[in-house]
C-alpha cells in the first residue's frame, strides 16, 4: 500500500526559480526511505512539503490516498524530527515529550501510559526530569525521536537528524533508530546529505541532485548499477574511480596510460559512443603480483586504517584509489603492480552521463555480497 505518493510535485519561489521540479515518487506503508543529495538538492525541501511546512508550487501530494495540498501540519498525522532536535530549553525531557499530546488533548492516563512506554524503549527513564541543557547529543536526540514515538503518527519524517553527532554516536544512532522503524512499523522518509547513511539505513534510496530524480532503487542497486555519473560518484566510499576511455583496436585506452584488452562483443557495444567514461570501484583494483599483465602505478599515498589499507594513484589526469583487506606494508614512491579485469569496469556515456554498461559482478561475488 502507498503511504506517500507525488504526482509531479513542484517547488519554485517567485515563479522563476524551480528548487524541485516533476517528482513523482511512491513511498510504500512500513518502508524506510532515504532521500540523500548533495547540500542545496532538494531533499529538505521536500521533506518540508511533506511535512506541510512548505508550500507546494504544482502538482499532488497524497497521503494514505488523501490529497493533502492545502492541510495544515498538524491534519496529516505525521511527526517529524528536526537536525537542531528542536528542544524546549525550559521544559522538562517528559514536557518536551509529552508536548505534542497535550497540545492534542490525549487524556492524561494516555500521555503516561505512553510516556512510560516510550522511555524505556528510548532509555530516557532515568532522564525525565532533566532540562535539555543537562543532557549530551546523544541523549537530545533520543528525546526528539520520543516525542516522535509517543505521538504514535503512522509516518515518521527525519531532517539529517544524525549531522551534529560524534561518529560513534552516528554509527549506534543509525542502528537505534533503524530498530525503532523496524520494532514500530513506522513509515520513515529520512533525509541525508551522508551516503553512508543512505546505504546503510534505507529499504530503499532516492538520490536527488538540482531538484531532479537521479534514480530510486535499493541500496545495492545503486552501487553496482548507477544511472548516470552522478549517482555513481555519490554512493560509494571511497568514492568510485573515474577515467576518460577511448577504443583503440582490441584494446580500451584509460586516461592515455591504461591498457586493457577488451572482447569482440564488447568492443561492438562500444563503437558507437565516442566519448567514454569509465568507472572502478576501489575495492576492484587488485593486488597484481600475480599476474604478468598487471599495470604498476606509483603510489602517491596510503591510509592504514586497520581492517583495511587504502591505496592512491594518479592515473593520468585522475586520482585512483585501491582499497586492499588487511593491512599493507606500502610506502609512497612505491611502484605496485594492478590488476584491473574489464568485468569490473563500468561504461557511461560521457556527453550524456548515463550509464551504458555495468561492472560485471560475478556469481562468486554476489554470493560473497549475500553471505
Amino acid at each position: 500500500m502507498n503511504l506517500v505518493k507525488m504526482q509531479e510535485l513542484a517547488k519554485s519561489y517567485d515563479n522563476q526559480y524551480n528548487v524541485l521540479d516533476g517528482i513523482n515518487l511512491e513511498i510504500e506503508q512500513g518502508e524506510f526511505f532515504v532521500l540523500v543529495g548533495p547540500s542545496g538538492s532538494g531533499k529538505s525541501t521536500l521533506l518540508r512539503m511533506i511535512a506541510g511546512l512548505e508550500d507546494i508550487s504544482g502538482g499532488i501530494l497524497k497521503i494514505n490516498d488523501k490529497v493533502v495540498n492545502h492541510l495544515q501540519p498538524k491534519d496529516r498525522n505525521l511527526s517529524m524530527v528536526f537536525q537542531n532536535y528542536a528542544l524546549y530549553p525550559h521544559l522538562t525531557v517528559e514536557q518536551n515529550i509529552l508536548f505534542g499530546l497535550q497540545a492534542k488533548k490525549v487524556s492524561k492516563q494516555e500521555q503516561q501510559q505512553r510516556l512510560t512506554e516510550t522511555a524505556e524503549m528510548m532509555g530516557l527513564s532515568e532522564l525525565l526530569k532533566r532540562k535539555p541543557k543537562q543532557l549530551s547529543g546523544g541523549q537530545r536526540q533520543r528525546v526528539a525521536l520520543a516525542r516522535s514515538v509517543v505521538s504514535h503518527a503512522p509516518l515518521c519524517l527525519m531532517d539529517e537528524p544524525l549531522s551534529n553527532l560524534d561518529a560513534k554516536l552516528r554509527a549506534h544512532m543509525r542502528i537505534e533508530i533503524r530498530r525503532l522503524q523496524k520494532k514500530l512499523g513506522l513509515t520513515m522518509i529520512y533525509v541525508t546529505h551522508d551516503q553512508v547513511e543512505a546505504m546503510t539505513m534505507g529499504d530503499r534510496i532516492m538520490v536527488l541532485n538540482d531538484g531532479k530524480i537521479q534514480q530510486v532503487g535499493d541500496p545495492i542497486t545503486l552501487y553496482n548499477q548507477p544511472a548516470n555519473l552522478f549517482v555513481a560518484s555519490f554512493i560509494g566510499s571511497p568514492k568510485i574511480n573515474l577515467g576518460k576511455a577511448v577504443v583503440q583496436g582490441q584494446q580500451l585506452l584509460i586516461e592515455d596510460s591504461i591498457h586493457i584488452p577488451i572482447s569482440s562483443s564488447l568492443l561492438s557495444r562500444l563503437t558507437e559512443h565516442q566519448d567514454l567514461t569509465v568507472g572502478i570501484r576501489a575495492e576492484h583494483l587488485l593486488n597484481g603480483k600475480e599476474n604478468r599483465n598487471a599495470h604498476s602505478l606509483e603510489v602517491i599515498n596510503v591510509e592504514q586504517l586497520g581492517n583495511e589499507t587504502l591505496l592512491t594513484f594518479e592515473v593520468g589526469s585522475q586520482i585512483w584509489t585501491a582499497k586492499w583487506l588487511g593491512q599493507w606494508k606500502v610506502s609512497v614512491g612505491d611502484m605496485v603492480p594492478i590488476n584491473i579485469s574489464i568485468d569490473h569496469i563500468s561504461f557511461f556515456s560521457t556527453k550524456t552521463t548515463e550509464l551504458i554498461k555495468p561492472a560485471t559482478i560475478t556469481t562468486t561475488e554476489q554470493e560473497e555480497v549475500i553471505v
